[in-house]
């Protein structure tokens, strides 16, 4: 085996070494899963697709492995290498001779060629192929966009139509007039890039047959309510149902105009068959990793797909899944939507935190892009790691609400120093957690298995897994317990037209019980970036409330957070290339 050292390696390039060194061959991921020669479809040597409803048909849906999230404290501009430490957790219970399966989401192209890059996870601890992984993999990201852009199309066009012409002519087509308001157009194109100049757009100038002229705008592809519902639903047939469901605008007289009425669903799920259905990789240790749906978790549910985490707890002994962001945001939608839906309860939650990131919520000089790093984030300081050390106890207490104790994780630098290292296991142990060291960057699975030895023991105690919320308590009251009991704000402000949408959605039945997916900054437990720590006496506005309706959520916009995340002065995609011998990526990271 070639060796990879990442002190001397970028991750692309231990990616392509390994893949160069030869990954294992997709036949043998399968066979060791124990799939059978109908639920699989290779894509080349080392990707499959994987029929999940066959898979369950035959297995059964019981769970049979031990389920463990793996969530992380608030998100630093340094990175606390959450999807990191999930490869390396993965990588640790292999070495430790566990039947693991992992479960991650698939990368959106508006990081990977932004500022954040893939979500392969890093140095030792990958998913591989990255460059399959991080440039469209299976074409599901594709479909999710099309399958979106496709309704928006029907949604334009019916305008132009009903515009254009009397109800005769529709009736003769076999239309009947919706009548659509275009001050009420809920729905908005989608791209899967940072794409801030399309956030809102003009559409259909021109003449009578370019269209309906009104105002629209894009959302990432990962924000959509298309890749929330290929993360909610439970097979093809529930992803049929829920596609048809979604509210693309409202009639004049206050109706929801669904796909379903523009008789674009079927459309939709006939570009979404494939997309079903997970991609099957393996970590860079060869352990089968399941990459499935990618909706961001500041603007969405923040999960990988539930038949992912299904298939996985039905064929492993032990599955590692991952919640976007920090536990107030990728965690509480794992806790309180994906694992209603799922019918899965966890076992473990690991929380992810570094050193340095801790530093940063003390109150160390703020990280800016292409300038040295501050001294303080690599020499020993415990003060500033003492106070920083309140978000970490935040971030437990979110956990512990749910019934389980968590592991902490410090995801070893080298610049961390022992006293550092035994603080933190100080306040984590204190708090009534369990604590690791774990060093999977650098040395993959054997660094991690201190962790794993934990998050095994984690997972024999009994737990007392609970939701938050009962979703017969109002819309309003269960916003506000969010608010209090997981953010740590003081309650809500709804501006007027939040309010008087919640009141609406409130008095329907099919919208009463949908459970709440809030939409907020990722870097702050508050609505406002700027507050690190463990923020106090501060009320979070909330000035939209969004429904969606096929994947059954409520949403409410929180700040100023955007559906469409901008693109940066210096993005990744300069520094992506090809070599033109040999046609490999390279740069990506």
């Amino acid at each position: 085996m070639i060796e990879l050292d990442p002190t001397k390696m970028k991750d692309w390039q231990i990616a392509e070494a390994a893949e160069d060194n030869g990954l294992r061959p997709i036949e043998d991921l399968v066979a060791e899963l124990g799939l059978q020669k109908d639920e699989w479809t290779p894509y080349g040597r080392v990707l499959a697709k994987v029929d999940v409803t066959k898979v369950l048909r035959r297995v059964g849906e019981g769970r049979k492995g031990k389920y463990i999230d793996v969530t992380a404290i608030t998100p630093t501009a340094l990175g606390e290498g959450k999807t990191t430490t999930t490869l390396g957790l993965v990588e640790g219970l292999g070495r430790l001779g566990k039947k693991v399966i992992g479960c991650v989401r698939q990368p959106s192209g508006g990081p990977t060629f932004n500022i954040k890059g893939s979500a392969a996870g890093g140095g030792l601890a990958q998913v591989v192929p990255l460059t399959s992984l991080s440039l469209g993999l299976t074409g599901d990201m594709d479909a999710i966009t099309n399958a979106n852009n496709i309704a928006m199309v029907a949604l334009n066009s019916r305008m132009q139509h009903e515009r254009n012409h009397d109800d005769a002519w529709l009736a003769e087509r076999g239309l009947k007039r919706l009548d659509i308001d275009p001050a009420r157009i809920q729905f908005r194109w989608a791209m899967d890039l940072c794409a801030q100049g399309l956030r809102n757009i003009e559409i259909g100038r021109g003449g009578k047959l370019d269209g309906f002229n009104c105002e629209s705008g894009f959302y990432i592809s990962v924000a959509s309510e298309v890749m929330a519902i290929l993360a909610m639903s439970s097979d093809l047939k529930d992803l049929r149902e829920r596609l048809g469901k979604i509210i693309v605008a409202y009639s004049k007289d206050g109706k929801p105009v669904t796909t379903r009425d523009l008789e674009v669903d079927g459309a939709m799920c006939a570009i979404m068959v494939n997309a079903i259905k997970p991609t099957l990789m393996q970590s860079l240790e060869g352990q089968p990793m399941f990459v499935h749906a990618g909706p961001f978790a500041n603007i969405a549910i923040g999960q990988n797909s539930v038949v992912a985490d299904k298939l996985a707890c039905a064929l492993g002994d032990y599955v590692v899944t991952e919640s976007g962001f920090a536990s107030d945001m990728g965690f509480e939608k794992f806790w309180n939507i994906k694992c209603r839906c799922s019918g899965l309860k966890p076992d473990a939650v690991v929380l992810v935190a570094t050193v340095r990131a801790l530093k940063a919520h003390g109150g160390a000089p703020a990280v800016k892009a292409g300038l040295p790093l501050d001294p303080v984030y690599s020499t020993e300081n415990l003060e500033l790691l003492e106070k920083g050390c309140d978000n970490l106890l935040a971030h437990i207490d979110i956990i512990r609400k749910s019934g389980v104790q968590p592991v902490v994780c410090l995801n070893a630098f080298y610049t961390d120093t022992e006293a550092e290292r035994e603080l933190v296991r100080k306040v984590a142990e204190g708090a009534g957690a369990r604590f690791a060291v774990s060093n999977h960057w650098l040395k993959g699975g054997t660094g991690a298995e201190e962790l794993a030895r934990e998050v095994i023991a984690a997972c024999d105690e009994p737990n007392d897994f609970r939701y938050l919320c009962d979703l017969d308590e109002p819309l309003k009251d269960r916003i506000e317990k969010q608010v209090k009991e997981v953010y740590g704000g003081d309650g809500v402000d709804f501006e007027p037209v939040a309010m008087e949408k919640l009141e609406r959605l409130q008095a329907d039945p099919a919208t009463a019980r949908l459970p709440i997916c809030c939409a907020k900054t990722q870097y702050s437990l508050s609505h406002d970036p700027k507050l690190l720590g463990r923020p106090k006496g501060w009320r979070m506005p909330v000035r939209d409330v969004l429904v969606y309706q096929g994947a059954g959520l409520i949403v409410p916009v929180a700040g100023e957070i955007k559906l469409m995340p901008g693109t940066s002065a210096s993005p990744a995609y300069r520094r992506i290339d090809v070599d033109t011998e040999t046609g490999k990526v390279k740069g990506l990271f």
